[in-house]
């Protein structure tokens, strides 16, 4: 799962003047180097994964640098700015809030904390009627982990302690999150795993043909687990690193499954949440509702806060001070939130990223067929989608050629994010739910054309 750094060697790129984007300096820009090496010898290797682009500004689906280049961002900063950059709504809530002088209040309670969790509340089916406000995915992910766990070992003792996660799955960078995640690579770290988290294949029809139910039950026996000692079953509601939902009917079976035996249902939305799938929530698509639900990314435009949403059983299982977080709901950030989800709402977004998937899917298709059978797997869900390169015939990573495609991107004039997934090998596409199909589509003509070039 090593990723690589993009080379600082400023290349000659053909120049680029559209009404989205803009380049006309060699990329990377020969008077950042500087700036950037200096990151590259003050922080740890692994803040060099990304291109060497210095982010100076945004305007909706566009970001700049410094030195007059422009960006059609197919990133949202990693799923972040669903409602573009700069957006005036998040800029003015972040402001007003801070003129007050409050920007940070710990737990002591606020207005604008019960604004944003009343918020939520509306915005979810019973019985997640619950709100805990935290600060990142892998925290809220952590904290739905300890609520599975601490509901099994309640109700059936120790040993109701399995949780059974999904291969290839990412919840976060914390041990617990990686723990339940489902990348090796990103745990020969810890050393002695854990076997109370287990993992089980994900239907993706991909890596895993089969994607009946039957495989998920005949795992956990391969694996000499017992349903009864399953606290809780924890999957992205699509996985990350490939924009695939499971299928509808597979989903149902794991809600049966989790109800027989009394285990906790999770999803984790970090990414599916708030309008990205063309629903409010993405485990809406299943038919189904979750005991937790994990949320962050695009909760709040850009400012650093998750929440849980789960059930009065669960939620309530920590008395008052035993289950807390220094930065919950902090004020600026629950401001920025309730102004990212109000434009959300007001402005159709959760409806224009559904109205927008078949240009993604015919995008996708386009930039699939370019690359000539280089792609294993390509799959849209909303306004997300991810083209998964493999060598021809096979379902082997092609990590290299996923990597060209990112830097020749970037040298194009549209920002996508390094190579993510198995092998780090799926390129992701996933711009601010603001964006317009004009927008949307001179970014996938662009891709398409560096396809059939690398």
């Amino acid at each position: 799962m090593a990723t690589k750094e993009f080379p600082l060697d400023p290349q000659t790129v053909p120049a680029v003047q559209t009404a989205y984007r803009t380049i006309r300096t060699k990329i990377p820009v020969p008077q950042s180097i500087e700036k950037l090496q200096r990151l590259h010898d003050l922080e740890p290797r692994s803040m060099a994964g990304q291109p060497p682009v210095i982010w100076a500004g945004g305007e909706g689906a566009t970001v700049r640098d410094p030195y007059g280049n422009r960006w059609l961002d197919f990133s949202s900063g990693v799923l972040v700015t669903s409602v573009g950059h700069g957006r005036p709504e998040v800029v003015k809530a972040i402001q007003d809030t801070a003129a007050q002088g409050l920007y940070h209040a710990y737990c002591f309670p606020t207005d604008v904390r019960l604004r944003l969790v009343e918020t939520l509340t509306d915005l979810l089916p019973a019985p997640l009627k619950r709100v805990f406000l935290l600060t990142t995915g892998s925290e809220a992910c952590e904290c739905c982990i300890k609520l599975a766990r601490t509901w099994g070992m309640k109700v059936a003792g120790k040993s109701k302690k399995v949780l059974v996660t999904f291969d290839n799955a990412f919840h976060g960078r914390t041990l617990g999150s990686q723990l339940a995640g489902g990348a090796p690579g990103l745990k020969t770290w810890i050393g002695d795993l854990d076997p109370a988290f287990v993992q089980v294949p994900f239907p993706d029809g991909f890596r895993q043909k089969d994607v009946s139910f039957d495989v998920f039950e005949a795992a956990l026996a391969r694996q000499g687990v017992d349903p009864a000692d399953v606290c809780g079953v924890m999957s992205e509601t699509y996985q990350g690193c490939n924009a695939k939902l499971m299928p509808a009917e597979y989903a149902q079976a794991l809600r049966a499954w989790c109800d027989k035996h009394n285990a906790v249902l999770i999803f984790d939305e970090v990414q599916a949440g708030f309008g990205r799938t063309g629903k409010p929530f993405g485990f809406m698509h299943y038919g189904i509702t979750p005991d937790l639900i994990a949320c962050g990314k695009g909760i709040s435009g850009g400012m650093p806060l998750s929440a849980v949403a789960g059930t009065e059983k669960l939620m309530n299982l920590y008395g008052p001070g035993e289950m807390t977080s220094t930065h919950s709901a902090n004020p600026i950030c629950s401001a920025a939130a309730l102004a990212n989800i109000r434009v959300i709402l007001d402005e159709g977004l959760i409806e224009h990223a559904a109205a927008l998937e078949p240009v993604l899917v015919d995008g996708c298709r386009r930039i699939a067929a370019a690359a000539g059978g280089k792609v294993g797997r390509w799959d849209v869900t909303g306004l997300v989608g991810a083209l998964q390169f493999a060598r021809p015939g096979t379902t082997t990573p092609d990590s290299d050629l996923a990597w060209k495609m990112v830097l020749r991107a970037i040298q194009s004039g549209v920002m996508l994010f390094a190579p993510v997934g198995v092998g780090g090998c799926a390129i992701k596409i996933n711009p601010p739910l603001i964006i317009t199909e004009d927008a949307l589509q001179e970014g996938l003509d662009v891709l398409e054309k560096i396809a059939a070039e690398v």
